[in-house]
């Protein structure tokens, strides 16, 4: 398969209804979980869903984008691309996960922040800006995981992880191949060559240290059943999340900055 058409089978498989969502994950490799709603100044986002659940009977703080399974669900939750309220909720979950000591596991599946004009009028860059802040100085850890399209600062908002995962069939850049290939050749139908230029995938990603670590989706060729593939994650998040543990609050900080700086 060629660099161009492997970046493209990616996209493709990135941007997939068939995708494990946030909520099949919170309830699929986690227990008890509990959702939590709204940020408390303006109102609910479904783009963003957040809560408490379990791991090994430890709390565990869960936020992520939520994309749907069909039209009717893809409208209700704005096709995963969060308002300004999406991302202060998230915010006001990690310091409540702070407070308690509750590590804190996101998921991230968008191709970016909403950008109409209601959005602008409440402040969506800030809230952005907000949340870097915020995880940029929490003092439990983050884990971010990519399940499927990561796209711009509405994808960074949620990413700011000590460790940084993608999946085997996801994508990372800072905007769409589309976006690209329209800023850069005023053509959005080139957006196939776009996607092999960004070195979007998770291999480049990797070998660029932007991720940590990618999570095979396959066993011997043969593409993992939803439920073996959460069997997978589970083992992955346990062993990540019990390392981090360990660290002291300070240690946390230190590791996430030093992480980010580095770029």
């Amino acid at each position: 398969m060629s660099n161009e058409s492997y970046a493209n089978h990616i996209v493709d498989n990135a941007r997939s209804t068939e995708r494990l969502t946030t909520l099949e994950l919170a309830e699929g490799v986690f227990s008890d979980f509990l959702e939590l709603h709204g940020d408390r100044k303006f109102g609910e986002d479904a783009a963003i869903v957040g809560g408490i659940a379990k791991l090994n009977g430890k709390p565990v703080t869960i936020i992520g984008t939520q994309k749907g399974k069909d039209l009717k669900e893809n409208i209700h939750r704005n096709f995963g691309s969060p308002n300004p309220e999406g991302y202060r909720k998230s915010i006001r979950l990690m310091k409540q996960a702070e407070r308690f000591n509750r590590p804190v596991v996101t998921f991230i599946n968008t191709s970016g922040a909403y950008c109409d004009i209601d959005s602008e009028d409440r402040g969506i860059g800030e809230a952005i800006a907000e949340s870097l802040l915020v995880m940029s100085q929490l003092r439990v850890p983050i884990l971010s995981i990519f399940i499927g399209e990561g796209g711009s600062g509405g994808a960074l908002a949620l990413g700011m992880g000590n460790k940084v995962w993608m999946l085997e069939n996801t994508m990372y850049s800072v905007l769409s191949p589309e976006g690209f290939a329209s800023i850069l050749w005023k053509d959005s139908s080139r957006s196939k060559e776009a996607a092999e230029i960004m070195k979007l995938t998770p291999p480049n990603l990797l070998d660029l240290t932007v991720v940590d670590k990618v999570i095979s989706e396959t066993r011997r060729k043969v593409r993992l059943t939803k439920p073996e593939l959460m069997n997978r994650i589970r083992e992955e998040i346990e062993a990540a999340l019990e390392e981090m543990m360990a660290w002291t609050p300070d240690q946390v900080v230190q590791q996430r900055q030093e992480r980010f700086r580095k770029f």
